[in-house]
């Protein structure tokens, strides 16, 4: 049986890659920078580590450039995030209020394994990464 939509689903994953990659690049503006009602953050070293890879990764995500690399390190920046900030809190990610970083996290993985597809900047250079 075919996939309702698979033949569109190239289509569809750009316009996903892009979404989460400039959503994920504002957590970082609001860290370095104190943009979108964000507090400027950089003082703190993990703070500051985690707005380069938000901001930089969530662009690089965004516009195709390289994004499955940059998507596994957001992955993994994700997953360390939960388990030192909401997996003490407790077990359950919708009880811990780390949902949010569980899908990120997954999110990116996904990305890091399909590359930068269509409607990317390695799209344009011909690379398939």
């Amino acid at each position: 049986m075919n996939r309702w939509l698979g033949k569109q689903s190239e289509w569809i994953y750009a316009p996903m890659r892009i979404v989460v990659g400039l959503l994920f690049a504002c957590h970082g503006a609001q860290k370095l920078f104190g943009l979108l009602g964000g507090e400027q953050r950089i003082s703190d070293p993990l703070m500051l580590l985690g707005g380069i890879i938000e901001f930089g990764g969530g662009l690089m995500v965004g516009l195709g450039l390289r994004a499955g690399l940059a998507a596994f390190l957001a992955s993994g920046m994700m997953a360390v995030g939960y388990f030192k900030a909401h997996a003490p809190r407790g077990f359950w990610p919708i009880v811990n209020k780390g949902e949010l970083a569980v899908l990120y996290s997954f999110v990116f993985l996904y990305i890091a394994s399909k590359g930068s597809g269509l409607l990317s900047i390695d799209a344009l250079l011909g690379r398939k990464k």
